[in-house]
């Protein structure tokens, strides 16, 4: 062999040597750059921004993932879902998570994670008009389903299999709302959701709700970009997934996204979103300028004052607390307020009531179960709040925990229990759907905020509504 040929070959080996580095360890690569990429899609039920930073359940989880490699997270968002599997594909990514569900036709494209849970997909529609118990029903309706998603896949396998006459619009784009928008609004008949998108979002929808299932439950997956060189990652994502189901922390995330999404009546979300429109704009001001005095975040000082008076400054119960924070009068003593109908005193009043609460609760409870504890205690005082973290311990639950104190707090309403403690009786059940609604209505009006304001801009409470309860038809971007 010529030395110029000899030359030439450990060129080529050197370049393949190279090559097979470069994609030898996914993982180490992560390791090495400091950065773990995630692809997600922009929606309540993933990944969004809000004035304290990302946010979402996959970002949390993925943010989960990324401190037990010691990484940096780089959370990125495409707007369509084949954009996110276009990233894996040119491996712009390492990971995808982006609440997507396990299909035969992307595993056998991409890698995958185990199933870390669960979602069935749902033909939603708006009641009054007459509900679809099958696919036999549907024959004639303007359906809408997510291009690119598993569902358009299982529209095209039964329409081959059994129902050649079904066709449906697919939507680009990755926002499961505009689906909803479409149905509420009637510019479509029905749609396809995931069960979990849904149940997120329909207290945004009063008028919609499941017509039928479409197939049964499918598994929820993380993707990676093809290749054996993501084993190492894919078996590292694998055990964290199975130690935080194992050691309960994905139940508390769920339960920190999600545990508040199904307390309220369909009933109940209509006049909410009623009230956001004919009520709030009068004192979106005013919580506003005392959110800010007492460091409060605004949709949460909103959310309690509609919890407690629907914010009606002159609310009153037959118990003869009063105002738009519903104070007693001993409160309203200790706080300082003079004029319990005075909105401006209320809100005041309520606000120190709570940071004040917030503060005496000990200082090893974390954020967010300390907010939520200390709502509890603002609906049934500290004295049973105790009480109820108390039996939580002796229960084997962790009384940090607002999930687990959630569960013990209407053991406060029963004998067996209340004449174990050291206050006695109380409404505990009450308290606890008392928080839990907070919350709903808290997630409510920061989501919408969030989505329908650009940074900066003043708010329009008219864009808390769909466009349907806007008096406005939906018309797609």
């Amino acid at each position: 062999m010529t030395p110029h040929r000899l030359l030439l070959l450990i060129g080529l080996v050197a370049l393949a040597l190279l090559a097979g580095c470069s994609r030898s360890d996914a993982l180490q690569q992560v390791l090495t750059d400091g950065e773990l990429v995630v692809v997600s899609r922009n929606s309540p039920t993933t990944f969004y921004l809000d004035k304290g930073g990302a946010a979402g359940f996959e970002h949390d989880l993925a943010q989960l993932f990324a401190e037990a490699l010691g990484v940096n997270l780089q959370m990125e968002t495409a707007y369509s879902l084949n954009g996110i599997f276009r990233r894996l594909q040119r491996r712009e990514a390492h990971i995808a998570a982006a609440g997507l569900s396990l299909t035969g036709a992307r595993s056998a494209e991409f890698n995958h994670s185990t199933p870390y849970a669960n979602l069935v997909p749902r033909v939603v529609y708006r009641t009054g008009k007459r509900k679809p118990s099958g696919l036999d029903d549907i024959e004639g309706l303007h359906l809408v389903v997510l291009a690119g998603s598993s569902h358009e896949q299982t529209l095209r396998d039964l329409q081959s299999a059994a129902w050649p006459e079904l066709s449906w619009e697919a939507v680009r784009g990755a926002d499961t709302m505009e689906l909803l928008e479409r149905v509420d609004s009637g510019s479509a008949d029905i749609a396809v959701i995931d069960s979990n998108e849904f149940r997120m979002q329909q207290s945004l929808y009063s008028r919609l709700d499941v017509a039928f299932n479409l197939g049964s439950e499918q598994d929820m997956v993380w993707y990676f970009p093809p290749g054996d060189d993501y084993d190492a990652l894919i078996d590292r994502a694998d055990a964290f997934l199975a130690e935080l189901q194992e050691d309960g922390r994905l139940a508390q995330l769920r339960e920190q996204h999600f545990g508040h999404n199904t307390v309220l009546s369909r009933v109940g979300s209509h006049v909410f979103a009623r009230n956001i429109r004919s009520k709030l704009p009068a004192y979106a001001d005013l919580i506003r300028q005392v959110a800010e005095e007492y460091k409060l975040d605004w949709h949460l000082l909103a959310a309690i004052a509609y919890q407690e008076s629907h914010w009606d400054p002159e609310a009153t119960s037959p118990t003869g607390v009063r105002g738009m924070m519903m104070l007693t009068r001993p409160t309203a003593r200790e706080m300082g307020v003079k004029d319990r109908l005075d909105p401006l005193q209320s809100l005041r009043g309520g606000a120190r009531y709570l940071k004040n609460i917030r503060r005496r609760l000990p200082a090893d409870i974390s954020e967010p179960d300390r907010t939520w504890l200390a709502l509890a205690a603002y609906n049934i005082g500290l004295a049973h709040l105790e009480d109820a973290r108390v039996l939580t311990d002796q229960r084997g639950g962790d009384p940090h925990l607002w999930s687990d104190v959630l569960e013990t707090l209407p053991l406060l309403q029963k004998r067996e229990h209340y004449r174990t403690t050291r206050y006695g009786y109380a409404r505990g059940g009450e308290a606890a759907s008392f928080v839990q609604n907070i919350r709903h209505y808290y997630s409510i009006l920061q989501w919408k905020d969030m989505s329908a304001n650009q940074p900066g801009q003043p708010l329009d409470p008219m864009h808390f509504l769909p466009a349907a309860l806007r008096g406005e038809r939906f018309l797609a971007l």
